[in-house]
């Protein structure tokens, strides 16, 4: 959430350890190295080489995934894939599960998807480094809404890091928020004394007394939920060749999972209160990306409205559930308060801004520079 690089949360995998996990998977080659390891920070992640190709060997706190929350995210994967979308093909054990639980962690192993991973060294949620990319990814995901129609799992059960649709599609969000912080503890505890009640008053009533009716209207579907350049692998010619990291993936609706890209990825977020704020947008990246989705699935109007009135609250929930971990589970005071104020209230202010507002005007009334 910040430029400047941070220690890893979790201790890198060793050798010894990876070596471990693998022998649980009878398809998994024997180790040559383990040749990078993920800097991202609610997991521990090492890129291993192996006799038989790359694997990639993930592993959470039991905490924040269980053996059966990963499974969940799973077999929303092998559906893209059997309706031709690349994804990472997901290793089993011999007893045909597709992560395991050791003492306090569960991991999950998939051979490396096809493509460049171009944006490996980037902090997550920066910009497009060209418009080719922004287009061909708003293609890409078009494409995964369309592959994703006849998985009708429910929605994942209660867990951290998940970017659900739970508060913005109730009848009442501020009644929805109550719910979801309730539910949750640490994230209760963090708020107390925060006037958060009045501060997400303040901005779901800014969107209109229709958006969650709107919402709630929208067809469910499964979706990726975490839309940015360093989660896809590319071609040499700009296209998306293979999509990765569903941990975010949930049941929502396509314009949230699209709100959330252009959200992502057309903005310099790092760079809020650090610049001039209103130089953090690139709007040519969001119609790049939006031209490219509606090359696939086009938008009427009510629907390119609908997008706009989305696209300054769809972090909030997502941000509410960085707070739960920051505060519950890795225990970061000064972290959870930066998701609280830079990431939850800063983004949702810079769109109330006059050149938020210009943006989110321009979006809605022509889809054009």
């Amino acid at each position: 959430m910040v430029l400047a690089m941070e220690a890893p949360t979790w201790p890198a995998i060793t050798q010894d350890e990876a070596e471990a996990v693998l022998a649980r998977f009878p398809t998994a080659a024997p180790i040559e190295a383990l040749c990078w390891h993920s800097p991202r920070p609610f997991s521990a992640a090492t890129l291993i080489d192996t006799v038989d190709g790359a694997l990639v060997l993930k592993r959470h706190d039991r905490r924040v995934r269980t053996v059966a929350g990963l499974a969940e995210e799973h077999a929303f994967i092998a559906h893209l894939a059997s309706a031709g979308t690349s994804v990472p093909d997901a290793l089993r054990t011999a007893d045909g599960e597709s992560a395991v639980a050791v003492g306090e962690w569960s991991y999950e192993l998939h051979r490396r998807g096809a493509g460049n991973d171009v944006y490996r060294d980037r902090p997550s949620w920066t910009p497009f480094l060209s418009e080719v990319h922004a287009r061909e990814a708003g293609i890409a995901l078009a494409r995964l809404h369309e592959a994703s129609r006849g998985f009708d799992a429910p929605a994942r059960v209660t867990q951290p890091l998940v970017a659900s649709l739970s508060i913005l599609s109730a009848s009442d969000p501020l009644s929805g928020a109550e719910a979801y912080v309730d539910a949750r503890p640490a994230l209760a505890a963090f708020l107390s004394g925060r006037q958060s009640q009045r501060w997400l008053s303040s901005l779901f009533a800014a969107t209109g007394d229709d958006l969650p009716r709107r919402l709630a209207d929208q067809p469910p579907l499964w979706t990726h939920n975490d839309w940015h350049p360093s989660n896809l692998l590319w071609m040499a010619d700009g296209t998306v060749e293979t999509v990765f990291d569903f941990g975010l993936a949930d049941r929502t609706c396509a314009l949230h999972d699209l709100a959330i890209a252009i959200e992502r990825t057309a903005f310099a977020w790092l760079e809020l209160g650090q610049v001039g704020d209103d130089t953090i947008a690139n709007p040519a990246a969001a119609f790049a990306l939006l031209a490219g989705y509606e090359a696939i699935r086009p938008l009427n109007r009510d629907e390119i409205d609908l997008l706009t009135r989305l696209l300054p609250l769809v972090h909030v929930e997502f941000a509410l559930s960085e707070i739960d971990y920051f505060a519950g589970i890795v225990g970061d005071p000064d972290a959870a308060s930066l998701a609280w104020e830079g990431y939850l209230l800063g983004h949702a202010d810079w769109f109330r801004s006059a050149v938020g507002k210009d943006f989110l005007t321009r979006l809605r009334a022509g889809r054009s520079l």
